[in-house]
């Protein structure tokens, strides 16, 4: 990029993108740009929100790969065979991996998730499992920002035999170079606002019975994410080794369901965009890949309400400069 250019986007993001805290972008494995804000460094790592859940579809691929999991037709209660479907709610035992995995999972709450509930609970896969049913028809698109997704780390942890980070650790993680400390939880609101907060706190949320959250609460740094972003653009090979199939990778990142409203096609837990996919959470977190371009874009961000939409800075910003 020309420095004339990175000048102007960088006068872009701290104007109209004041919340971000990285960026990085790498075109045809070259690094274009590696920038940081708000006294942040390459070290610095953000709670990346629902980037978490594409990482989580990663794991369930590897899991497939390996033999833990058979196929995404299996049932998500076989998995939880100790779990007693309440009367009247059968139709929650024909629910599949690829429902949750597609968002096309049925729920009880409509407008107002319980989320009060949901971070008090002290087992919110259990939690989760009791919300799945309603009226709701399965097949449906239905996105859930955090109730629900814990469903898939209960399965990963039933499936592997470890916790979602040690399994993570050992098949992900160690191979790209990635750090991810420690399993973290929380006592009380302000200590997760305060993580909400941080720039320093390498870790993935557990909640009390030691499950890592799906849906949010990992950190990781814009490099990191780069890293997750050119593993998919390379079709799951890193540096001579193939980490996650390639089967795997087209099939997360193909169209599988559609959120109608917004018009936005949905894979595997990645957003699908017409150039290639994206990995996206509160704040303008964003894995952005344009396969086409052969280009990987990560910004990290600290969560502030109405953030602005990191896909328009990049179509208007940024490719067309590359």
């Amino acid at each position: 990029m020309a420095q004339i250019k990175m000048e102007e986007l960088e006068q872009i993001i701290s104007s109209k993108y004041g919340n971000t805290t990285g960026i990085v972008i790498i075109k045809d494995g070259v690094v274009l740009c590696e920038k940081y804000f708000q006294g942040c460094t390459a070290n610095s790592r953000v709670h990346v929100y629902s980037v978490t859940k594409s990482v989580i579809s990663i794991l369930i691929g590897i899991a497939l790969d390996k033999g833990y999991i058979k196929n995404m037709e299996e049932k998500v209660l076989d998995y939880f065979p100790e779990y007693r479907v309440k009367r009247g709610e059968g139709k929650i035992r024909n629910i599949t991996l690829r429902d949750m995995m597609t968002m096309t999972a049925p729920y009880k709450y409509r407008f107002f998730a319980p989320y009060i509930k949901y971070f008090t609970s002290s087992d919110r896969v259990k939690f989760s499992l009791d919300l799945l049913g309603g009226r709701g028809k399965t097949g449906v698109f239905r996105y859930a920002p955090l109730i629900g997704p814990d469903i898939l780390s209960g399965i990963l942890v039933k499936a592997t035999g470890q916790s979602v980070l040690n399994f993570a650790t050992e098949n992900l993680f160690e191979p790209l170079g990635i750090r991810v400390e420690k399993s973290l939880s929380f006592e009380s609101k302000e200590e997760q606002l305060a993580f909400n907060r941080s720039v320093d706190m390498s870790g993935w949320v557990t909640d009390p019975a030691g499950i890592h959250a799906a849906g949010w609460g990992l950190t990781l740094t814009a490099m990191d994410m780069e890293k997750i972003g050119q593993l998919y653009l390379n079709g799951g090979m890193w540096k001579g080794k193939q980490i996650i199939s390639s089967k795997w990778v087209e099939d997360t990142t193909t169209e599988h369901s559609r959120w109608k409203k917004e018009n936005l096609p949905y894979g595997y837990l990645w957003w699908v965009h017409e150039d290639g996919y994206a990995a996206m959470g509160d704040g303008g977190n964003i894995i952005y890949i344009n396969t086409k371009k052969k280009l990987v874009i990560s910004m990290t961000a600290l969560f502030v309400p109405k953030a602005g939409d990191r896909t328009e800075l990049i179509k208007k910003f940024i490719e067309p400069v590359l």
